[in-house]
């Protein structure tokens, strides 16, 4: 069966954001390319600013899933607008994972549309957007399962 991951994009922040997250899971980069790894493509030239700007990264969040980015060029037509029509949820196995995910993820948030807190379909929930605008859902369903509707 196929892994999901996610992939985020940002507008030259990506290695703040990418640094944040080490703290809150705790774990390495798995590697990091910058624009400035590339061959040089004169159709495709880049400032030494642009060269700086993460390309690839990537953290490894447990043995299944991975949390990768980069940085849009915007001379190459690519721009990260964010929103909220992506968030990555994160399915924990307790509440103290998600108390401890939540705490660290939402220093410095943009917003916060639901605190951490008891929801009907989970013991444990939260959505938000972080410093870095990219949008975060915690649940722990715990005592709060769903229950098989037909």
């Amino acid at each position: 069966m196929a892994k999901i991951h996610a992939y985020l994009n940002f507008n030259g922040n990506c290695e703040d954001a990418f640094a944040f997250y080490k703290t809150v899971f705790n774990t390495d980069l798995i590697g990091t390319y910058r624009f400035g790894d590339m061959p040089a493509d004169p159709n495709f030239p880049l400032n030494d600013e642009d060269k700086r700007k993460i390309m690839h990264t990537a953290l490894m969040i447990n043995a299944d899933s991975m949390l990768m980015g980069s940085d849009c060029i915007e001379n190459f037509g690519h721009k990260a607008t964010p929103g909220t029509n992506t968030y990555i949820m994160l399915d924990v196995a307790s509440t103290e994972e998600a108390k401890k995910l939540y705490d660290a993820l939402v220093v410095n948030a943009q917003n916060v549309e639901m605190p951490l807190g008891e929801q009907f379909f989970a013991e444990l929930y939260a959505s938000f957007t972080d410093q870095f605008g990219i949008s975060w859902m915690v649940h722990y369903e715990g005592k709060n399962q769903m229950m098989n509707q037909q």
